[in-house]
């Protein structure tokens, strides 16, 4: 390999595929990771909420399903959704794109799922006493009272969860749909560049995660000013 080249390589490669890099990779790895999310978000609130019945035979079945996906890699649930299911399910017509949203979908679920149970849990259990004997219907307290509090936890590991998830759709490339590592073996095969192909991808990876990352920690922290000054206000009240 001709390290004395490099430099300029990158430069030839950016200036005749940032459309291919940009536009279309990290468009397409973007949209795939927001789809997982926002799903996985929403079927891991609701897992959530069977993960905390009182009922057995709801709860044991749910957590069948999160140590599954959990135990198992994740590369291993894109070749069940991207090759059995559409088998299993051939009047289900998705796009591959969309069969590996689906995955990964699922793959959040199971670990949003836990989160938002821990969050909830956290919240101390006088206060859902409290309000059950005020009146408040279960639903009530849990939408006014438990939620407004366990959404301080949730959220940071809910935005660490989207990095996780933008970084594991180059899994993705396996099944060619487009994403940035896509784009990589593409344009690695159309140039035999793969050296400066790879630290072209790795810097858009990381100038992506990396002002999120730190927007998730100065989040985190501020939550943790909060809780601080509003511990230290009771006190000094007491």
């Amino acid at each position: 390999m001709d390290f004395s080249n490099i430099g300029n390589n990158i430069i030839k490669l950016m200036t005749q595929y940032w459309k291919v890099f940009l536009l279309d990779g990290l468009s397409h790895t973007l949209l795939l990771t927001l789809i997982a999310v926002f799903f996985g978000v929403a079927l891991g609130s609701l897992v959530a909420m069977c993960k905390m019945s009182r009922f057995w035979f709801i709860r044991f079945p749910i957590s069948v399903y999160i140590e599954v996906i959990r135990g198992t890699p994740i590369l291993l649930q894109l070749y069940v959704f991207y090759f059995m299911i559409p088998q299993m399910l051939p009047f289900l017509r998705l796009s591959p794109f969309m069969w590996v949203a689906v995955a990964l979908c699922i793959n959040s679920s199971a670990y949003v799922s836990e989160v938002i149970r821990s969050g909830i849990q956290a919240v101390d259990q006088g206060q859902t006493e409290a309000a059950r004997s005020l009146g408040l219907s279960a639903g009530q307290t849990m939408r006014k009272i438990v939620m407004p509090q366990a959404i301080k936890n949730i959220l940071p590991a809910l935005g660490n969860e989207f990095i996780m998830i933008l970084k594991e759709t180059s899994l993705a490339s396996t099944f060619f749909v487009g994403d940035l590592m896509t784009k990589y073996l593409e344009i690695k095969g159309a140039t035999y560049l793969g050296f400066e192909c790879l630290i072209i991808v790795g810097c858009i990876y990381l100038c992506v995660t990396f002002p999120l990352s730190k927007l998730v920690e100065s989040f985190e922290r501020k939550m943790s000013g909060k809780a601080g000054a509003k511990k230290a206000g009771t006190g000094g009240a007491v």
